[in-house]
């Protein structure tokens, strides 16, 4: 196991693996609706052209997540 950081700075075509969500209510509820949950795997796929939002496979489906929200989903190295 590695080091935690936020989802936002891993780079593009890496996996890596959720270990905490820092968010509470209405925004917490989305993330573990969508499967961000501790222990999924996510793949970082592609960055818009200005950097925001970020395309993540999560589970097999495609989520589009702006930085301000990524960077509450801490992750480490697979």
């Amino acid at each position: 196991m590695g080091d935690c950081f936020p989802l936002c700075n891993a780079p593009v075509g890496h996996r890596v693996r959720v270990t905490d969500l820092q968010l509470e209510g209405f925004q917490r509820r989305r993330m573990l609706d969508i499967g961000l949950v501790p222990g999924t795997e996510v793949k970082v796929i592609r960055r818009s052209p200005i950097g925001d939002p970020t395309a993540y496979l999560v589970r097999g489906a495609v989520i589009g997540l702006r930085k301000n929200e990524a960077s509450k989903v801490l992750v480490e190295e697979e």
